[in-house]
């Protein structure tokens, strides 16, 4: 779930009626065991507490064909999103296998979930190191060459 303007840090629980914040967004993960709870009890409470969307992501298709489904608050009741669009959250979400992919809307970036973040922070640590050795290298060529042949601004 995706709650803003609450205290940011880990909790084992969420207690609405401690917190004074509803979900702005619920994602649940979802089955073909769980389907009638997800699609009935969740919904109808999620759309009592006025929660805006309310995504359900089955990821092996056991229900839902195209693994994800969201709906979205209209006055008291929820509607289906048909563009894969969090109007709060302003991503554009996509399944990526068994994941969802969370796009920026105004950039089109993907946020990075933990691995693909650590291959990206190693990837860029790798291009920098290269980067400084070549650099390195350069001054080096550069130093031999002033001591062979002198300054060239002389």
């Amino acid at each position: 779930m995706v709650i803003f303007d609450v205290e940011p840090g880990g909790r084992d629980n969420y207690k609405i009626w401690q917190e004074g914040k509803v979900p702005s967004v619920v994602f649940e993960m979802t089955s073909k065991g769980t389907q009638n709870q997800d699609r009935e009890y969740k919904k109808t409470l999620y759309e009592q507490l006025e929660v805006q969307e309310y995504w359900l992501f089955d990821p092996r298709g056991e229900w839902i064909q195209e693994k994800l489904r969201g709906y979205r608050l209209r006055g008291e009741t929820y509607e289906l999103i048909t563009d894969n669009r969090s109007q709060p959250l302003q991503l554009r979400l996509a399944i990526e296998d068994q994941l969802i992919g969370f796009y920026r809307e105004d950039t089109g970036e993907k946020l990075l979930i933990p691995d693909e973040l650590a291959t990206k922070l190693q990837q860029e640590t790798q291009a920098r190191q290269e980067a400084e050795t070549r650099a390195n290298e350069a001054e080096a060529l550069l130093a031999r060459y002033k001591e062979r042949f002198g300054d060239l601004n002389e």
